[in-house]
């Protein structure tokens, strides 16, 4: 069983940033602190929520965390290194479990093709526009997997 590294909750907490008030998030859900959406038992974020301090919003982000973490251990059959591990766990952060399950970026990490899987990252670069419904490319969310991808592939 792996656990996140201080450099994967560096590169999550970069990507999120520190917010100690409710916001609706890019994909318009209510988030707080390094982006939870959920709190540590399990009620959603909503409009007018506060925390007190970076204590706080660490204390939740380590609650949140876990869930990732299960997830890329149960999801994921081959090797991982610590790099590859930290960059898949702020990857489903970001993206949520759900869709991964079934994701070409877990089929093609799960048969071994290490180098397949990392190029994957790139693909979920885009966002729903609220107005259209439809996906567009996002500049943060290209530099966040970008950035993932690299670490990925970092020995």
């Amino acid at each position: 069983m792996m656990t996140l590294s201080k450099r994967g909750i560096a590169l999550i907490k970069n990507f999120e940033g520190l917010r100690l008030y409710a916001y609706k998030d890019i994909a318009g859900v209510w988030t707080i602190g390094y982006g939870s959406t959920k709190y540590a038992d399990g009620r959603a974020v909503k409009k007018g929520d506060k925390l007190t301090n970076e204590s706080e919003a660490e204390a939740l982000l380590k609650s949140t965390l876990t869930i990732y973490i299960n997830a890329v251990n149960k999801g994921i059959t081959v090797h991982l290194s610590q790099n590859q591990f930290d960059a898949l766990v702020s990857f489903i952060y970001n993206v949520g479990t759900g869709a991964v399950k079934s994701s070409t970026l877990f089929k093609k990490l799960n048969a071994g093709n290490y180098t397949a899987a990392a190029e994957q990252f790139l693909v979920w670069n885009k966002i729903t526009d609220p107005l259209t419904g439809k996906k567009v490319v996002s500049k943060t969310l290209t530099q966040r997997r970008e950035q993932e991808r690299v670490l990925f592939l970092t020995q």
